[in-house]
């Protein structure tokens, strides 16, 4: 389990940094444009993606 946990939150590394690596105005922009997003909006995409890898987690496990 703790095996897991460092590798999902190494996963998520490096795909952050990849897209800061490739695409650093584009995120620079995105960054900008999330200070204008309300906080409800932000709050429900981040549940929908939380649902979503969960989902993904447990098909894949099942």
């Amino acid at each position: 389990m703790p095996d897991e946990l460092i590798v999902a939150i190494a996963l998520i590394l490096v795909l952050e940094g990849g897209l800061y690596a490739l695409f650093p105005d584009g995120m620079r922009k995105m960054a900008l444009h999330i200070e204008r997003v309300p906080a409800s909006s932000l709050r429900s995409a981040g549940l929908l993606a939380a649902t979503v890898g969960v989902g993904i987690i447990w098909l894949v496990k099942n």
